[in-house]
């Protein structure tokens, strides 16, 4: 059938426009850990939170805040091989529910233990959408803007943690416990627009190639870049590709994190550092606690939460031109910059704390918009784009938890002795973050690679750092076509029939009627969840499950890794 036939095309959204709206819907969830940053720091500078739980100390308010990071830093953990298990797309589903609970005990608390007990379930959630949203943020998107939808998503998160700033400002106008209450009660409503949007939008297509789901994998390929029409040749060499690299991969087994540090630990070096160094650059110094900075600077009260909501839209508007540079000049170049101007704006913030004369106050609040700045065009997005984008199919969603695990581990830390240090060294917290900027200019200079415009299934050049698991046929073949500067199989240019002799990586057959694809049963597990709880209902889908999981059990899972012919009739 000819690539424009009509039967072979399907209704709905396809290439840019699907990609922009997945990518802005998903940002939901960054929204939810931005706006979470930031709800509190205007939050406990309130007279009526501060009566509500009898005044308390900074050492109470820094655990406050912090204990979110315990949650999250337990889910990163974890949420690794759950992604692997449940797919990209549930796995944000749950994360959205268990964020939404959370919300709510928080919204409703009568006192500090429900309170706190609110704070770790949200930080269950933020913690698995923080892990999962990159990885299945880099997983749909094409090579040449995959820097761009990940520093929208960046956005995303920034947008939660402005619009948290200013919901905070407009209720401290509020003159009874609501002016608190309300604030946190949003992250109910946003964690529920999250859910609902996790059920309609795509399953990664690596994912469904990896569990073998594969008539849904060609259908979401067709649609992400074969413009919905399954025989799109562009969309069939896709998933040619994708699916080459999966089966490679099995060769070698199941990648366990001791392997993983073993083979890549050049690449997992890079993704904990890049997260942790974000941190420890010292952007939640501002994110949680600026209306506190701004106090320590001679702006009181309201007028500091006034000057934190400024900064916020100095902040947001910053993570808009790496939209349109990080793909051009590259990963390294914008990280560098971004470090030297933060140790730059750290230092001149820390001298004019410490000086204290009549413009402290103004000029405090024009180099922390500068440092934010810098921080937001550099440093805030490349650490979430890094890691999912260098680590192997193999070692991805372990790999990106454990990035993510850093960072949440960083963020505690920093949540929990910022205040702490504000009273005990004052204007030197500053330069020891300015120092901690300068560890992360030598750190980017001298080890982190250019990624910018490279293809997943390519990055093993980059780094030269994945083989076979022994020189076999398939890998002698692979060997044998590879191109100049990748290590992946390039369908496109070689031809399906010069693939990997031996192995199935032919787009299925699939029918479409009336614009919509119509799968096997087998295949259409993540499409069909809403439909079979329509017809056999909750208990008939859940009953299927238990089913389907009991099978994949005894075969070994699906979505492990085996050799290839492992388990095969001789």
């Amino acid at each position: 059938m000819a690539p424009n036939d009509g039967p072979s095309r399907m209704h709905g959204l396809h290439g840019k426009k699907l990609l922009y709206f997945t990518s802005v819907f998903v940002s939901l969830g960054v929204f939810l850990f931005g706006y979470d940053q930031g709800v509190m720091s205007g939050i406990i500078t309130g007279p009526y939170f501060k009566d509500y739980f009898n005044q308390p100390s900074r050492a109470e308010v820094g655990t406050m805040v912090a204990i979110l990071e315990i949650g999250a830093l337990i889910a990163s953990l974890s949420v690794g091989k759950l992604g692997d298990v449940l797919g990209r797309r549930r796995t944000i589903f749950w994360g959205a529910m268990i964020f939404l609970v959370g919300g709510a005990l928080q919204s409703f608390a009568t006192g500090m233990p429900m309170m706190l007990l609110g704070r770790i379930i949200a930080g269950l959630g933020v913690g698995a959408l923080s892990t999962i949203v990159p990885v299945y943020q880099s997983e749909i998107s094409p090579p040449h803007n995959r820097g761009r939808l990940a520093c929208i998503e960046f956005t995303g998160n920034i947008v939660g943690y402005a619009s948290s700033v200013w919901v905070d400002y407009f209720c401290s106008f509020i003159e009874n416990d609501w002016a608190w209450r309300l604030p946190l009660l949003m992250q109910v409503v946003m964690g529920a627009l999250l859910g609902i949007g996790s059920l309609v939008i795509c399953e990664s297509p690596r994912w469904l190639l990896d569990n073998d789901h594969d008539e849904e994998g060609i259908v979401v390929i067709a649609n992400l870049y074969g413009k919905g029409d399954i025989h799109n040749p562009k969309a069939r060499d896709e998933y040619r590709e994708i699916k080459m690299n999966v089966l490679l991969a099995r060769q070698e087994g199941e990648r366990t994190y001791a392997d993983m540090f073993k083979r890549y630990y050049k690449r997992v070096f890079i993704a904990m550092s890049a997260q942790a160094l974000a941190q420890l650059n010292g952007i939640n110094v501002i994110s949680y606690y600026a209306p506190l900075v701004f106090e320590s600077a001679g702006w009181i009260g309201r007028n500091a939460i006034l000057m934190t909501g400024i900064n916020s839209l100095t902040y947001l508007a910053s993570t808009i031109p790496p939209w349109y540079l990080v793909d051009k000049w590259g990963r390294r170049f914008i990280l560098l910059s971004g470090a030297l101007a933060m140790i730059v704006s750290l230092c001149a913030i820390s001298y004019f704390i410490h000086i204290d004369i009549a413009s402290t106050p103004t000029m405090v609040v024009v180099f922390v918009m500068i440092y934010n700045a810098a921080f937001g065009a550099s440093w805030g997005p490349i650490p979430w784009l890094y890691p999912p984008e260098i680590l192997p199919l193999t070692i991805r969603a372990k790999g990106a938890s454990l990035s993510t695990a850093s960072n949440w581990f960083f963020n505690w830390v920093v949540g929990e002795i910022t205040p702490v240090l504000q009273e005990l060294i004052g204007w030197r917290l500053y330069l020891m973050h300015a120092f901690f900027c300068a560890v992360s200019f030598v750190v980017v200079y001298f080890i982190y690679p250019e990624t910018a415009n490279v293809r997943l299934e390519d990055m093993n050049a980059l780094f030269g750092d994945a083989t076979t698991a022994m020189a076999t046929p398939v890998s002698r073949a692979a060997d044998s076509i590879r191109g100049e500067s990748v290590d992946s199989i390039r369908i496109g240019e070689h031809g399906a029939d010069m693939a990997v002799p031996g192995l199935d990586i032919e787009p299925p057959s699939v029918t479409i009627k009336d614009g919509r694809p119509i799968l096997s049963r087998q295949n259409s597990d993540a499409s069909s969840i809403m439909s079979t709880i329509r017809e056999e209902g909750l208990g008939g889908w859940i009953s299927n499950m238990v089913q389907r999981n009991g099978k994949d059990s005894e075969n070994g899972g699906s979505g492990k890794y085996k050799r290839v012919g492992e388990g095969d009739d001789v």
